[in-house]
């Protein structure tokens, strides 16, 4: 394995003492040592690190080499890394600035870092390592992965969410996707000092959510749904009974009274699978104040906006469209999945009356993630679902730089629902919709 590219004057790049052929011999032959000496006695769990760092040391002494100083750190940490972490990846892995982590065969490993795509000098030694590093990951979790089912999903103790696809359906050799666990959870101060969204946005969504208005938000893949989730539940009232439903636990909330459910994959037989829809279903008997739902995907939707629609308001999910017209297609093609066989005027009726509002959260081709839209489910014309915009980003243009360049507004509009905020106990100044522009804007609908 090489390790990631070292800052110049380094001795840790593909080219340095520690990729030579008789450093790899001596790391494998102490890597031996230490491993069949940790197989025979196993420490307990939470002392495993400092067991192995013991042993590293006696193992290496054994050898009656003598490494300078810094080669040796560095051959103790690669070590380290495979025993203890996930091999050459496990440097991205601590990097607090890499968000994802992307193997593609043996010697393509990529990053994402601050939104961009980039390629690393990170590399295995053919994809048989790569095969190791999945086996690894899924082994604790008692899930599977073969020929006969090539695909996996499962979560590192950190809880990072990993995918993982291996021959014959990955053409060019094993692939791995970790999206990374972000192990400080963002606060809304810092999603507008970021400028996700203007602070007139943020009072609004909060004043929605308290006031249990039953809320979508959609995005893309990697435009930070998860991340504006956990946020907007940050702001439920702590007295609230809250039940979360997720493929990967990824959601972190705040408040004590929270009940965690997850799916669960089949069995080797192919039985004893508990999808997100069964979790939706059993949802409604634990006496929820609030459901929410990490992400819907298939016929589960119907379920949820029947909720929203049976007394389950306040309820918070995502899904994935790249705008707010395009979050209501996909929920009609998932309510159809549910296998109904309900008209489709009547599946956009429950819409309608369940959804009150659609946040459009996008990442921007500069890397950065903006809430772009906030739309109102303003109710049924003709077949026609009715959306408004409430707050919307107005690109101008782009930067020398590549930034892109716009505002994040209000559009005038003051939503329909805006009696049920008043009713909670909230009024919201003219400011925040932009009360000076409502004239030169008009009633803009669409």
């Amino acid at each position: 394995m090489t390790a990631p590219a070292a800052p110049s004057g380094s001795s840790s790049g593909s080219g340095s003492p520690l990729r030579s052929p008789e450093i790899q011999k001596l790391k494998a032959h102490i890597t031996s040592l230490v491993a069949r000496e940790i197989e025979a006695n196993p420490p307990p769990p939470a002392q495993r690190k400092e067991a192995i760092s013991q042993l590293l040391q006696q193992a290496y002494v054994s050898t009656r080499v003598q490494l300078p100083t810094t080669l040796r750190d560095q051959l103790f940490h690669e070590i380290m890394d495979d025993l203890v972490g996930f091999g050459a990846i496990q440097p991205l892995l601590d990097d607090p600035d890499i968000t994802e982590v992307m193997v593609n065969g043996a010697h393509r490993v990529y990053i994402e870092r601050k939104g961009k795509l980039t390629k690393t000098n990170v590399s295995f030694d053919n994809d048989a390592q790569v095969m190791h590093l999945i086996e690894r990951i899924i082994l604790p979790l008692g899930r599977r992965v073969d020929v006969d089912s090539p695909t996996v999903d499962a979560r590192l103790p950190d809880g990072s969410r990993v995918n993982a696809v291996i021959p014959p359906v990955a053409l060019d050799g094993p692939t791995i996707t970790i999206r990374k666990f972000q192990k400080g959870k963002l606060s809304v101060d810092q999603l507008i000092e970021f400028g996700s969204l203007t602070r007139h946005m943020a009072e609004f969504i909060r004043v929605c959510v308290i006031s249990r208005l039953n809320i979508i938000i959609s995005g893309g893949t990697g435009s930070g749904k998860t991340t504006l989730l956990n946020v907007l539940s940050g702001f439920i009232p702590s007295d609230e009974r809250i039940v979360t439903i997720e493929d990967a636990a990824e959601l972190r909330l705040q408040q004590e009274h929270v009940v965690r459910l997850e799916t669960k994959p089949a069995n080797v037989d192919g039985t004893g699978a508990v999808v997100i829809r069964d979790l939706v279903r059993n949802s409604l008997r634990m006496r929820p104040d609030r459901i929410v739902v990490g992400e819907v995907r298939g016929g589960e939707a119907l379920d949820m906006l029947q909720a929203m629609n049976t007394g389950h308001d306040g309820s918070l999910t995502t899904l994935h469209a790249n705008a707010p017209r395009d979050a209501l297609a996909r929920l009609e093609t998932m309510c159809l999945m549910a296998g109904m066989d309900m008209p489709l005027r009547v599946i956009r009726e429950q819409i309608a009356s369940a959804v009150d509002l659609i946040v459009q959260q996008s990442r921007m081709k500069d890397g950065t993630r903006k809430v772009t839209a906030i739309t109102e489910v303003a109710g049924m014309e003709g077949d026609t679902v009715v959306l408004t915009d409430i707050f919307k980003f107005e690109q101008t243009g782009v930067g020398q730089d590549g930034k892109v360049l716009g505002e994040l507004k209000p559009t005038g509009i003051r939503p329909l629902f805006t009696p049920r905020l008043e009713a909670a106990g909230f009024k919201l100044g003219p400011e925040v919709f932009g009360a000076s522009l409502s004239n030169m804007l008009g009633n803009r609908r669409r």
